[in-house]
């Protein structure tokens, strides 16, 4: 384990040296620093996070080296947009926020970041293996990942307590039994089946999962999500929706569940940190009684989803190097350590330095986020990286298999139709 709170002496050194030079130091040439840097990054449901960027880590960098980071905030569902027309265009911001196979997708727009990745993992005790599952293209680091966002169950103790539960089912059938008992007292659960991007995606595919279940071997071309597998989770998150459920989460997007566990709608739901956050924000009584717990067990084991999140620099970017030496500054436990602590736990760090960091031990109820790594996949998984893989996702082609099965489709059309595209998008890929 590093100590999170120290900066390396040699990074105190560069940045004296920047500060009193006016100039950095890449590949061992002088060169006139650029007056400023913009990052770009998708507005933060935390907004301290945001805010401490701005007010303390631009400041502070900005008094060291004399370089200004502009922090250029997108709102929510809109990142993927300006990054593309960011790298098409050739111009706009130096750097970027970017998500899921983002850094496959823009391989060629993006810059090698393979020595920073290399110094900060030695710094920070090593990277989490799931890591690199979203950022390694062809070998090269082509951003450095700073956080997961999990997605896990969020679920009332006290509604679950009166239906004779005192701690969260550890399978799914046993989530199953619960739920139905919960929903005759009055408490159904919500899980969004709509076109969202994250809470839909964050229980579905580790259910999927969970079954044994995929849609492409990890050869990236042999399609077999027709199987007995898939079948049978979807059988199952047919009973779930129609014996636990809201008949309206096969409309809901990201902001539903949150809105409806909030209210007091249900009872269960599977979320990010942002529900508990908001409890302990607007309902402190509420909050008292919200735990968060990882996603149950199917008969191939426990799975989450991987919602990375990785700065990227662009290839555009007049001064590639100065860009590199803010992310590697930005890496620095002296940096990224309160960084972390003002979103409490919310993102999760890909950093076994961070492990026993004294943000876990705040809310001890975000723990299971930090555990969920160990068993988190991008959707696609066991597939590479891959635009087939993307534009399955973007089609949402998992999410309506289960969608329209719950909506009153049989197993076979959901599973055929789910094939036929598959199909379609696999073999123009």
């Amino acid at each position: 384990m590093v100590a999170i709170s120290r900066q390396s002496r040699r990074d105190v050194l560069k940045l004296t040296a920047l500060g009193a030079a006016g100039t950095l130091l890449g590949s061992g040439v002088a060169r006139a620093a650029p007056k400023s840097l913009t990052m770009m990054h998708e507005s933060s449901f935390i907004p301290p996070y945001d805010a401490f960027f701005k007010n303390n880590l631009s400041a502070a960098y900005e008094k060291a080296t004399g370089i200004k980071v502009n922090y250029d905030v997108v709102s929510v569902g809109s990142l993927l947009t300006r990054v593309t027309t960011a790298a098409e265009n050739g111009s706009g911001p130096d750097m970027s926020t970017v998500g899921f196979n983002w850094a496959f997708l823009f391989d060629e727009k993006l810059v090698d970041v393979s020595d920073i990745a290399a110094e900060v993992g030695k710094e920070s005790g090593g990277w989490y293996e799931s890591a690199q599952e979203a950022v390694v293209v062809n070998g090269k680091w082509k951003a450095i990942p700073y956080a997961n966002i999990g997605q896990l169950m969020n679920w009332r103790t006290d509604w679950f307590k009166e239906a004779g539960y005192d701690k969260f089912p550890d399978t799914w059938d046993e989530l199953l039994e619960a739920g139905i008992k919960l929903k005759k007292a009055g408490h159904p659960f919500g899980f969004e089946l709509g076109h969202g991007f994250g809470d839909n995606h964050g229980w579905l595919y580790p259910l999927l999962w969970s079954y044994g279940a995929r849609e492409v071997e990890a050869d990236g071309k042999t399609i077999v999500i027709d199987s007995d597998e898939t079948a049978r989770a979807i059988d199952y998150c047919r009973r779930l929706y129609k014996e636990t459920m809201l008949e309206d989460c096969l409309a809901w997007t990201d902001v539903s569940n949150n809105k409806a566990f909030l209210s007091e709608q249900i009872s269960c739901t599977n979320n990010a940190e942002s529900i508990l956050w908001g409890a302990k924000k607007d309902f402190p009584d509420m909050a008292k009684v919200i735990d968060q717990s990882e996603n149950p067990k199917g008969p191939k084991g426990r799975f989450h989803m991987l919602n990375p999140q990785a700065h990227a620099i662009f290839s555009h970017t007049p001064d590639k190097q100065a860009a590199k030496d803010f992310l590697r500054w930005l890496m620095a436990p002296k940096q990224l350590g309160p960084w972390y602590d003002v979103a409490v736990t919310y993102y999760q760090p890909f950093l076994h330095g961070y492990d026993d960091a004294p943000m876990w031990k705040v809310e001890p109820r975000n723990l299971p986020y930090r555990d969920a790594l160990k068993t988190a996949h991008l959707p696609g998984w066991p597939q590479p990286l891959s635009r087939a893989q993307s534009e399955t996702i973007a089609k949402f082609v998992v999410i309506d298999m289960f969608a329209k099965a719950c909506a009153g489709k049989s197993t076979k059309e959901v599973i055929a139709d789910a094939k036929a595209q598959l199909t379609q998008i696999y073999k123009t890929a």
